[in-house]
């Protein structure tokens, strides 16, 4: 094994380059704490991940003074969500009542958001970012996690640090060898991931439901689809043939029509297996999780990246002003988790509340009715204000404290 950082020892080793392991790395720097993040990717472009900047995140953005260098990065604004249900359209969320610098929702691919991160945080003396890292063991003595093994170039590496932080996602190693323990719930969709040829100034609602559910996200020269289906029922789907799928997807929006002969086979077409879970413990001694590696979020609302966000800042908040000095104890390390479990379990809860009814058969189109809580929030207009908190802001929203302020 060889000491990557040349014999430093840095105070935070945080692993996985996502939005929740690349913020909380660069909020932990700007408060003089020396952090490297390990990304196992060589770079952080990579498809079919969530791209929707919500307005929690874009205040936090702006307490850092980043807001409008990030707004002006190519990106698309949504002030409110629409969803199109067969042949009606329902306002499910407004966002222009927030009382935030910026009411909306921003659309900027995430490799982009996680680029601008990165840069940020290199002009930090305290942060370190290495690509190309994949974490296979942790480093204890003692009883306490204190660094993390892994490979790199085909060479052992090995990662001394006071904490490991744990941000790979919901496939999260580190919590495997942690051994924390995951509660998972039951969810109610699958997702086929594809992507189709977009037309020039083609524009297409971001949800269509309707015997399934259908999301359209705009990456400029082609649409990114998400096709929602009944959890366990892909291989079904599979063998009713692709253009039993084309089918399906044309049924929902009939513009794709013909874009969806570009899914030439099932190569084209990625899965993803929504799982939904959280950790009854966070932390052990040296070691805590945070984002998907604590709580899985489903893809509903485009929360999941802005929940990560929200975990990174409590987690600098809490823990930064005590690792500028010591070690912090095991209560101070499981203070995140009892401060963001709460947000965390309830917007799972309402993620599966506005996805229930959205998924379709797999021998048959379901009948175009509208699901109940989307009648009452035609009917009910302050709910679509009340949507549109819980989607843009978020339970407990958090906001960054300036550098050295203690946590009361």
């Amino acid at each position: 094994m060889t000491d990557h950082d040349g014999g430093t020892r840095p105070r935070v080793c945080i692993v996985g380059g996502g939005p929740a392991g690349v913020m909380a790395g660069v909020l932990l720097a700007r408060q003089g704490v020396p952090v490297t993040v390990l990304e196992k990717h060589a770079d952080f472009h990579r498809d079919f991940r969530g791209d929707t900047i919500h307005p929690s995140t874009l205040e936090i953005l702006d307490e850092l003074g980043w807001r409008d260098d990030f707004l002006r990065l190519p990106h698309d604004a949504m002030s409110s969500v629409e969803i199109a249900f067969g042949d009606e359209r329902v306002l499910v969320a407004d966002f222009s009542r927030l009382r935030v610098a910026s009411p909306f929702v921003a659309f900027v691919p995430q490799w982009d958001f996680l680029t601008f991160l990165a840069e940020r945080g290199a002009a930090l003396p305290d942060f370190a970012l290495r690509h190309g890292v994949e974490v296979t063991g942790l480093v204890r003595e003692r009883g306490r996690v204190t660094g993390v093994t892994g490979m790199q170039d085909g060479q052992d590496v090995r990662f001394d640090a006071d904490l490991v932080i744990g941000a790979d996602g919901r496939n999260s190693v580190v919590r495997t060898l942690a051994g924390l323990a995951v509660t998972a719930d039951t969810t109610p969709i699958d997702v086929f991931w594809m992507r189709v040829p977009r037309r020039q100034g083609e524009h297409l609602p971001l949800f269509t439901g309707g015997g399934g559910a259908l999301i359209c996200i705009d990456r400029g020269a082609y649409w990114q689809l998400a096709y929602a289906f009944s959890p366990g029922t892909a291989d079904r789907l599979r063998r009713a043939g692709l253009d039993a799928l084309r089918s399906r997807i044309a049924a929902l929006r009939p513009e794709l029509a013909d874009a969806t002969s570009a899914l030439t086979g099932w190569d084209d077409v990625h899965e993803l297996k929504v799982r939904v879970d959280h950790l009854r413990r966070w932390s052990a001694p040296g070691l805590l999780c945070i984002g998907d590696a604590a709580h899985a979020m489903s893809p509903a609302g485009g929360v999941g990246i802005n929940l990560a966000i929200q975990d990174a800042v409590a987690t600098a908040n809490l823990l930064g002003p005590i690792l500028a000095e010591r070690l912090p104890s095991d209560r101070e390390l499981d203070a995140v988790r009892r401060r963001r479990l709460f947000p965390a379990r309830v917007t799972q809860r309402f993620q599966d509340r506005i996805l229930r009814g959205f998924s379709a058969p797999a021998d048959a189109a379901a009948p175009i009715r509208l699901p109940r809580p989307l009648r009452i929030v035609r009917r009910l207009a302050f709910l679509r204000h009340l949507t549109g908190r819980l989607i843009g802001l978020g339970v407990r929203p958090e906001h960054v404290r300036p550098a050295g302020v203690r946590p009361r």
